[in-house]
């Protein structure tokens, strides 16, 4: 492709690929020098040019220090103004225009992207993922750095995937991805709003600002539909935002009408150990479902999954029939136990308060003894929120032991005091040592209660001091309970 195809730039220069990183440079490719959080891409542009980057782009609000930086290189300077803002359209025309052939369906909330997405991957023929887990295809996902891609890489994914036969891509869209255009260029044609709380204010500031960002999801101007969690609080001001000209699909399990569009509904909900059953009202139909997930806020995550199923075209009985099949995700509600005289431990990511309650309060629907937590919180992080995890914990609890999440470069004692300040009464067990604290709450559980292991999820590792030391919460269970 040339320059002058891919920019408003006269320049004949073919090129091969572009990329953000000074290491990945192939020959005859554009090197894209943004500003960093510590370093200005432009800082690298010799390395590039050395592996050989025949042009460097950069905002041309840093004109200035591209001077500086390429002073004695004959190397093509291509300022662009903007040019974070542009950056994903820049590379969906160098990838041709992916989403254009794919149904793309964007997921934003604060909790249950992933689910939600592995969930599409699975119901949905031909559907690719791009989330935390990875992406690909559902049980061939390759790992990403972000929830969200950078813009980049989404479009490369996305290039990937239609051309390996994906018809649908499952993807999920986080505030940092919306603030920082990493879905720019995405031609989404659906996408859902699962709920909202308290998450990512070291870096959005106010609840305000964080609602604004997730609300530019559907502002996507080739959005055919939108679908709507009625049962969370805001889901009103959501649907006001959505423009006139999308469809809203609204779905509830308390019988929460919709203001605008058509409801999907759940009824005669029955919780227990096999999953969820419950009755699905849509459009005067009714389909009995069982689903093996455990967790009534599973149930608001497939009604999510449904109504998108049921927006391509998948009549309700062939819907309901695949959603009985779904596997459960890793870290996510991860089931261990409940029979064999041994606890049920349930391994999930929650680390938000409202993940924290909504996890709680499920699996109190699922307990004949006594409900038991484990959880810490990350280090460097929005720290606002660790009083209102401890408060939760013990309002939902019957016993709390306090551990180590990811400390990162923090003071693991002063993100336990944080947490501890949003108790009143309850004895609290401090053990830092993760893999110790997992097997002080299983060995004290009986065959009647359940362990719930927060925070970490699916991840692999634990960070401590810009460490990453390979720790797996689910693996630690899987080993203590082998030897019980």
């Amino acid at each position: 492709m040339k320059i002058s195809d891919l920019l408003d730039f006269n320049s004949d220069l073919n090129i091969t690929g572009l990329t953000l990183n000074s290491n990945e440079v192939g020959e005859s490719n554009v090197f894209i020098a943004l500003k960093g959080a510590n370093f200005h891409g432009l800082t690298y542009a010799k390395s590039a040019i050395e592996k050989g980057a025949i042009a460097i782009l950069f905002d041309s609000d840093d004109s200035q220090l591209a001077d500086e930086f390429l002073f004695d290189s004959n190397v093509l300077k291509v300022p662009v103004s903007n040019l974070l803002e542009k950056l994903g359209e820049i590379a969906a025309c160098f990838y041709g225009e992916p989403s254009k052939n794919l149904n793309v369906i964007g997921i934003t909330g604060t909790n249950g992207k992933t689910s939600c997405s592995q969930f599409l991957g699975q119901a949905l023929e031909n559907c690719g993922v791009i989330g935390t887990l990875g992406w690909g295809k559902v049980g061939e996902l390759k790992e990403t750095l972000n929830t969200t891609p950078d813009a980049l890489a989404t479009q490369k994914m996305l290039a990937t995937l239609k051309n390996d036969s994906c018809e649908s891509v499952a993807m999920e869209v986080s505030s940092h991805g919306l603030a920082q255009g990493r879905v720019n260029g995405v031609q989404f044609k659906g996408a859902i709003f699962t709920n909202f709380s308290r998450d990512h204010l070291d870096y959005h500031g106010t609840m305000e600002t964080y609602l604004e960002t997730k609300l530019k999801l559907f502002d996507s101007p080739e959005l055919e539909f939108a679908v709507i969690n009625l049962d969370d609080e805001i889901s009103i001001q959501i649907i006001a935002a959505v423009p006139k000209s999308v469809e809203i699909i609204g779905v509830t399990a308390t019988g929460t009408a919709s203001p605008r569009g058509q409801t999907l509904s759940a009824k005669n909900i029955k919780l227990n150990l096999s999953g969820i059953q419950f009755d699905v009202f849509w459009q005067e139909q009714t389909q009995a479902l069982h689903i093996p997930l455990i967790g009534k806020f599973n149930l608001e995550n497939v009604l999510c999954v449904l109504a998108v199923m049921l927006k391509s075209g998948i009549e309700l009985e062939d819907a309901a029939n695949r959603l009985t099949h779904l596997k459960s995700v890793d870290g996510r509600m991860e089931r261990f136990g409940g029979s064999n005289n041994q606890p049920l431990v349930i391994v999930d990511y929650a680390h938000t308060p409202d993940a924290l309650k909504k996890v709680l309060h499920s699996l109190r629907s699922h307990t004949s003894g006594k409900l038991g937590v484990v959880f810490g919180c990350g280090g460097n992080r929005d720290s606002g929120k660790r009083p209102q995890m401890g408060q939760v914990a013990e309002q939902f609890a019957d016993w709390v032991i306090m551990t180590d999440d990811n400390p990162r470069f923090e003071s693991n004692e002063a993100i336990v005091l944080d947490i501890l300040s949003g108790f009143q009464n309850t004895e609290v067990q401090i053990i830092h040592d993760r893999s110790k604290a997992i097997r002080t709450a299983i060995e004290q559980a009986n065959s009647q209660d359940c362990v719930l292991i927060a925070g970490k999820g699916h991840e692999t590792y634990q960070e401590l001091n810009g460490v990453k030391f390979p720790f797996n919460d689910a693996q630690c269970v899987r080993e203590i309970m082998a030897k019980s």
